[in-house]
């Protein structure tokens, strides 16, 4: 949530934001805002003059009381629809700001000043790679869908009879290279880049997608259980970053690292027409997620290391990526930078998100009041989130698959990975 005080003072930013983010059109919230802004001032100015009259003339009531001279019995009329009047601007005033937060909670992040200018994903920029890896591949490739079938290893048609398009099931050595996967990707960001592991809930309250900024915003795209009143995880990040959800941070503890493996539900509301092969889209996958909270000063830093953090997987496991950063007009809402690793897929001709490692700044943490105390300051100042996929396991599965078919069908495992299937060869 941006700060109201980023819209007083400087609504032309914001709206600026706004047109380089492709939301032009949403300029009127800002103009609507300042004008919530005014009369909220307006109403408590009146609420505060109507309350220090109340208390000048109560005194002058317990005087009157005290000494026996005179009758209070007007004043007191007086007083009461004082008192009235007072408590319907307070009403009023809740009903306002609470229009004010919706509308707040409503505006996407400032963009940091290196985001580059863009309207779709075509306009994204290049920013590392591509990185290669050589993998013999000199005969027809067979796509990860065939590959699986063939095998043995993925059922996307068992799955749909079980849950519907969208649900894969894992069977013998690919449930196993799945869960090695995994494995092997906590081990890492634990053991090597100093990250505290979570098992987190995968169901969340609404205060929790909240939070993070996933409602009300996307709210189509998250799968409800109506009776509870609980919401399936898009994505670990959630609940991880909620962990911390109002509370004051011990400065000595910054920067937090956590790293959590959840299963991650969307509905993908809008993908029609996308294609949706396989592990291409999907309403189910499996990812490990790196977050973290750090000082302000300290969080573009904390954002390269994340970034570094992810490639680190790739580069043991040897398959062929590229980093882009996202221009404003293909960010997501929360972040105030994004960059998308993106995996090759040899069979599909293309790169294949599969991660997204973004800095937040304060947006979360003020939705979420996570704030700390800075040395030697009296006043509290929010984190700076961050959080980024280490890595999501559906199109990393994809570009895996198929980087390590052989000739007459068989898939080679990754030498870093062997330690955690037990065999070699899926055939």
């Amino acid at each position: 949530m941006l700060d109201i005080n980023i819209v007083r003072q400087n609504p032309d930013d914001v709206i600026a934001m706004l047109h380089r983010r492709q939301m032009g059109g949403e300029a009127g919230k800002v103009k609507e805002l300042l004008d919530l802004d005014r009369s909220r001032k307006e109403m408590v100015q009146r609420a505060d003059d109507l309350k220090a009259t109340r208390n000048r003339v109560s005194r002058e009531i317990a005087d009157i009381k005290r000494t026996g001279q005179g009758s209070a019995d007007e004043l007191i009329r007086q007083m009461k629809s004082v008192s009235d009047q007072i408590s319907e601007l307070d009403a009023d005033l809740a009903k306002l700001e609470t229009v004010m937060e919706e509308l707040l909670l409503g505006l996407p992040n400032m963009l940091h000043h290196s985001v580059p200018e863009g309207r779709t994903a075509e306009d994204n920029m290049l920013y590392k790679g591509p990185v290669e890896f050589t993998h013999d591949l000199d005969f027809p490739v067979t796509n990860h869908l065939e590959l699986g079938k063939s095998l043995g290893i993925l059922d996307f048609e068992r799955g749909a009879k079980i849950s519907g398009a969208g649900f894969p099931v894992y069977i013998g050595k690919g449930a196993r290279l799945e869960r090695a996967l995994i494995n092997f990707m906590l081990d890492m960001h634990t053991e090597h880049h100093g990250y505290t592991e979570v098992f987190p809930p995968f169901l969340v309250n609404q205060e929790s997608l909240r939070g993070t900024g996933q409602w009300p915003k996307f709210a189509d795209q998250v799968y409800h259980i109506c009776e509870d009143g609980l919401y399936a995880i898009p994505t670990a990040e959630v609940p991880v970053t909620n962990l911390h959800r109002g509370e004051m941070l011990d400065p000595a503890a910054l920067p937090i690292a956590y790293v959590a493996y959840s299963a991650c539900f969307r509905r993908e509301a809008g993908s029609y027409g996308k294609d949706t092969r396989g592990f291409l889209r999907v309403h189910q996958f499996n990812k490990v997620e790196m977050v973290r909270f750090t000082r302000p000063e300290a969080s573009y830093e904390a954002l390269e290391e994340i970034l570094s953090n992810a490639e680190a997987i790739l580069r043991a496991l040897k398959i062929p990526y590229r980093v882009i950063t996202l221009c404003g007009g293909d960010i997501s809402a929360n972040a105030a930078k994004c960059y998308d690793i993106e995996v090759w897929s040899p069979a599909e001709n293309k790169y294949l998100e599969a991660s997204s490692v973004s800095n937040f700044e304060d947006y979360q943490a003020r939705r979420s009041n996570i704030r700390f105390k800075p040395d030697g300051k009296s006043k509290p100042e929010f984190v700076h989130t961050l959080n980024g996929s280490g890595l999501a396991t559906s199109r990393l599965m994809v570009s895996l698959l198929e980087h390590y078919q052989t000739a007459d069908g068989k898939i080679v495992i990754p030498e870093a990975l062997r330690p955690y299937t037990g065999f070699d060869l899926i055939g």
